[in-house]
C-alpha cells in the first residue's frame, strides 16, 4: 500500500531554503518597509503623494478607483482579520470555523473580483488615455504590476483551494506563522505545509510590501489630520482704494 501524495510547495521541509523563505526574507521585508518609510518622509517629503491625474481623465477614474479602494480595503480588512486573530477566539465567540469559513470565501471573493475589476479599470486608463500615460513613470509600471500578481495569486488561492477543491483552512498553518514572525519565535514549517497557491501569494506580498515606500502607495498611511486644527487662510488686498464696485459677501475689506 502506497502513501498518499504530498501537495507541492515551495518548501517541502523547513531546511535552508524554507528558513531564506519564510524567516529571513520577511525580517528583510519588515525592515526595509520601516527604514524605507522613514527615508522616504526625512527626503522626499514633496514626494510623498498619489501624484494624481484626476485632472486627465474622470470618467474611467470615478469608476475604477472606488471600485478599486473599497475592494483593496475589504481584502486588507478580511487578511487582518484571518492572520491575526486566532482561530481559538473566533470559536470562543460563537463562531464555527464553517460559518467564518464561508463568509470568508464569499467576502473575499466578491471584494477580490472588485479590486481586479477596479484595477484592470485603472491600468486601461493609464495605458489609453494620452496625458495619463505621459504621466506614468517606470515606478509605476512596476508598482501596478506587483499589484496585479500579488491581488492575482489572492484571488486564484482562493478559488482554487475553497471553491475548486475541498477547502483549505489557512488558519491552522500560514497564520499562525504569520504572528510568529512578531512574537520572534518564527516557524516556517507551518508554511511548509500551504499549498504552493498560498505560498506564491505570500512571497509576492513580501515583494509588494518591500517595494512599498519608494512607490506612491505610501499615501495609504497617511491622513490629512493637519486640516481639522490649521488656522483659517485670511486673504487681504494689498490697494490701498476700495475700488468703485462694492465686495461679495464674505470678501469684505479687513483693513491695512
Amino acid at each position: 500500500m502506497t502513501a498518499p501524495a504530498q501537495p507541492f510547495t515551495l518548501a517541502a521541509e523547513a531546511g535552508t531554503g524554507g528558513i531564506m523563505l519564510w524567516v529571513v526574507l520577511p525580517y528583510v521585508v519588515l525592515a526595509v518597509f520601516v527604514l524605507g518609510h522613514i527615508w522616504r518622509y526625512r527626503y522626499d517629503k514633496f514626494g510623498w503623494t498619489t501624484r494624481s491625474s484626476q485632472l486627465y481623465e474622470r470618467r474611467l477614474l470615478r469608476i475604477g478607483s472606488p471600485l478599486f479602494h473599497f475592494g483593496i480595503l475589504v481584502v486588507l480588512l478580511g487578511h487582518i482579520g484571518g492572520l491575526v486573530i486566532p482561530q481559538s477566539w473566533t470559536e470562543a465567540a460563537g463562531i464555527s470555523e464553517h460559518a467564518y469559513h464561508v463568509s470568508a470565501v464569499v467576502l473575499g471573493t466578491i471584494a477580490g473580483v472588485a479590486t481586479v475589476g477596479g484595477l484592470a479599470i485603472l491600468i486601461y486608463r493609464r495605458r489609453t488615455v494620452g496625458p495619463v500615460f505621459s504621466a506614468t513613470t517606470r515606478n509605476d509600471k512596476a508598482m501596478y504590476a506587483s499589484l496585479t500578481v500579488t491581488i492575482a495569486l489572492g484571488l486564484a488561492a482562493t478559488v482554487a483551494a475553497n471553491i475548486v477543491g475541498g477547502g483549505y483552512n489557512y488558519r491552522e498553518t500560514i497564520s499562525p506563522w504569520f504572528r510568529s514572525i512578531f512574537y520572534f519565535q518564527p516557524d516556517p514549517a507551518l508554511m511548509s505545509e500551504a499549498p504552493v497557491l498560498f505560498q506564491l501569494h505570500a512571497l509576492s506580498a513580501l515583494l509588494l510590501f518591500a517595494f512599498w515606500p519608494f512607490t506612491r502607495l505610501v499615501h495609504m498611511l497617511t491622513a490629512p489630520l493637519g486640516y481639522l486644527t490649521r488656522p483659517y487662510i485670511v486673504y487681504r488686498s494689498r490697494d490701498t482704494r476700495l475700488g468703485a464696485r462694492a465686495p461679495h459677501r464674505g470678501w469684505e475689506r479687513t483693513g491695512s
